[in-house]
């Protein structure tokens, strides 16, 4: 199987299930979250994508066990939904992006995702290694691609803007050949824009297909309640005058009866659709939705930005959906679609509502933005931390035996927090 001719811009929809919280550091106990239902709900209101990681702890083989039911083969058959990993991460200080490692992360996520063929691979964080290492295993994944199928598209992801820029152009210029899709994570939300000032240009220019916008809240920087402490320690990267900035916009969020992380979602969805649309999806928004949702789509079919949402809980997925069926109601006036004809309730006062509600969130946006102050805004994190040594060992390029392997996944592993958690899921929605 050669590279897939139709781009993958061309399928994949605008809103991606992130799984990261599908782990030990952010619930006690994955499994009795109930995350089987939890991925048939999100197929049935629409969401058609799910992000996942090896380095997510169990997340592969919990998103592999919801999918792999009765249910969903019978009513979303496997080329209806796209599943998106990652290679190359396997621990907070250890990665390995030899091509023998690529190889066999591949055939690892496969089983545990219970599928034959893997849409997107990323190289997960490639900041942390050298561009050499990151060239050899896109092509590696290219190689996977062409001889096995295993792989459909490929990409890479991480946080440094400019890196991610940099590693897309010589991608393109050594072999020729661009990326499908590179994944910016808190790189497009209330406090930093750079994703869009620094970066969406340079790659699409670099052949790139997709640029994805994932952790809208920063890491859990943009809650009211400031970035999460749990399991994993203080681990958010963030000085203390940048969190000191948006405990003080929190503050002034609250005192208009708002929330810091509501505005937050919101303001990184809705403008990403928009901002994002060059390296955005024409997957439809909603998908084939259960009609007892009630939405009825009729959106024109053009490119949109592409946002990653993790979830954890029913509650909040139901949240989350609500808020994006009124960021689409909001949308689709600029695309002279029919008023009112995705949310759910009274069609002219939901997308009266949803207009309004979009010009108060860039008025709060701007306020917030004012109060995190010039410092801070748009102030990127160092990635990695100077001094930084990948632990990782080999042999002679020979890839770890099982028993270290194993023993991986007991590592600390600092992946973004529930985008919408009990603390700060989104109900800017009018009462239904």
């Amino acid at each position: 199987m050669a590279r897939p001719k139709a781009p993958l811009s061309n399928s994949l929809p605008p809103l991606v299930f992130g799984t990261a919280t599908f782990n030990y550091q952010y619930n006690v106990d994955p499994y009795a979250l109930g995350p089987t239902s939890l991925v048939q709900k999100a197929l049935a209101q629409g969401v058609h994508a799910f992000d996942t990681s090896p380095y997510y702890g169990p997340a592969e083989e919990i998103l592999g066990t919801a999918l792999d039911t009765d249910l969903v083969r019978r009513h979303y058959p496997r080329d209806q939904y796209f599943i998106l990993t990652k290679v190359g991460r396997i621990a907070a200080d250890a990665f390995d992006y030899s091509p023998s490692w690529v190889r066999q992360s591949v055939q690892q996520s496969c089983k545990r995702l219970r599928t034959n063929y893997l849409d997107v691979v990323y190289c997960h964080d490639c900041e942390f290694v050298s561009p050499h290492e990151v060239l050899c295993a896109v092509r590696e994944l290219r190689r996977i691609r062409d001889e096995e199928g295993t792989v459909k598209y490929v990409g890479i992801s991480g946080y440094p803007v400019l890196v991610l820029c940099e590693l897309a152009e010589m991608i393109l210029r050594d072999t020729g050949e661009p990326l499908d899709i590179v994944q910016s994570y808190a790189n497009f939300t209330l406090q930093n824009t750079r994703l869009l000032s620094d970066g969406l240009h340079r790659l699409v220019n670099a052949g790139v297909d997709v640029v994805t916008n994932a952790s809208p809240l920063g890491m859990g920087l943009l809650r009211s309640t400031g970035p999460p402490v749990g399991a994993m320690g203080n681990w958010h990267p963030a000085p203390d005058g940048l969190r000191q900035a948006c405990i003080n916009a929190a503050k002034w969020a609250e005192a208009r009866g708002e929330k810091l992380e509501v505005v937050a979602v919101r303001f990184a969805l809705e403008n990403w659709l928009r901002e994002g649309a060059k390296g955005g999806a024409l997957g439809s928004p909603l998908a084939n939705a259960d009609t007892s949702y009630g939405h009825a789509l009729s959106l024109p079919r053009e490119r949109l930005g592409v946002s990653v949402m993790g979830v954890s809980r029913v509650e909040e997925l139901e949240e989350t959906m609500r808020v994006w069926r009124s960021v689409l109601d909001g949308l689709a006036d600029d695309l002279d679609a029919e008023p009112g004809t995705i949310t759910p309730s009274d069609a002219v006062s939901d997308h009266e509502w949803s207009l309004a509600r979009r010009q108060t969130i860039r008025e709060l946006a701007k306020g917030i933005r004012g109060v995190i102050g010039s410092q801070w805004v748009n102030y990127a994190w160092a990635s990695p931390d100077p001094g930084f040594v990948n632990q990782r060992k080999r042999k002679d390029d020979v890839v770890m035996d099982e028993v270290e392997i194993a023993a991986a996944p007991d590592t600390t592993m600092p992946t973004p927090p529930s985008e919408a958690d009990d603390n700060g899921k989104p109900t800017d929605v009018p009462p239904l």
